[in-house]
């Protein structure tokens, strides 16, 4: 074809196939299964640049129950109030109020949702301190709770990516009663700090009778399954100001 020919009429059905979008902006594409290792990618990097924004160099991770609510059946303990406090002392003494080149230090970072992670976050907020909610894409759509920092509330598809982000900047971690997903986040990070797969992060698990009566820790040392110093790797408190008591004997570091 010559310089001045005209494309030949007829050229529609190029200009509409698949193959013929921007890949950037191809859904299909982005979406097929040969792109799930690029989709993992964006979801580490879309979180990383908005924290790193921020200047969030270290979070305290709270996990817990999303089916506790302040006056909820079965709240004898108070967990949600003391979710709440623990946000809002942890945020005070931490360093998450900084900013400055220094950066922010021991921000709260919660699973994003309802519950004992609403808590966490709403202690925080109740004294101005940003708060990190990574949410996760469930069938029963899950919500973000409205006490996260709105520029620091992600959502996620993979659960894997979801569970790095939570492990890659914790200086501590905090485990409130809870279920599966509670039990799954404690379990793993558990296992990554007894194979020294991660920094001796402090760990702090709230209401000893209730975890206690859930889980029969001695028998996993009687039985041989965990060596008996494996037990070191984590404390009990009842009260927030416990809570950061434990964490700091375990090696928190806090900005006073």
């Amino acid at each position: 074809m010559s310089e001045d020919a005209p494309f030949p009429d007829g050229n529609s059905s190029q200009m509409a196939s698949p193959s013929y979008r921007l890949a950037a902006l191809d859904q299909d594409f982005l979406l097929g299964d040969s792109m799930r290792g690029v989709r993992f990618m964006l979801e580490y990097a879309k979180a990383e640049e908005a924290l790193r924004k921020w200047g969030v160099l270290s979070t305290i991770v709270v996990f817990g129950s999303a089916r506790v609510r302040p006056d909820g059946p079965g709240e004898e303990p108070g967990w949600y109030a003391a979710a709440r406090d623990f946000g809002r002392l942890a945020s005070e003494r931490g360093g998450a109020l900084l900013n400055g080149a220094a950066g922010r230090r021991n921000v709260i970072a919660t699973g994003g949702g309802p519950g004992v992670m609403e808590a966490a976050n709403r202690g925080a907020s109740d004294i101005g301190a940003p708060s990190i909610g990574f949410n996760i894409t469930l069938p029963h759509e899950q919500a973000p709770n409205p006490y996260s920092t709105p520029e620091l509330t992600f959502r996620f598809h993979y659960f894997a990516m979801r569970k790095m982000h939570l492990a890659m900047r914790a200086s501590g971690l905090v485990i409130f009663p809870g279920g599966f997903g509670t039990l799954d986040e404690f379990f793993e990070l558990l296992t990554l700090r007894q194979t020294h797969k991660s920094p001796p992060i402090p760990i702090a698990l709230f209401d000893e009778a209730y975890w206690r009566k859930v889980i029969n820790f001695d028998a996993l040392v009687e039985h041989g399954m965990i060596a008996p110093a494996d037990l070191d790797l984590f404390g009990f408190a009842d009260t927030p100001e416990d809570l950061w008591r434990v964490l700091e004997a375990k090696g928190l570091h806090a900005v006073e």
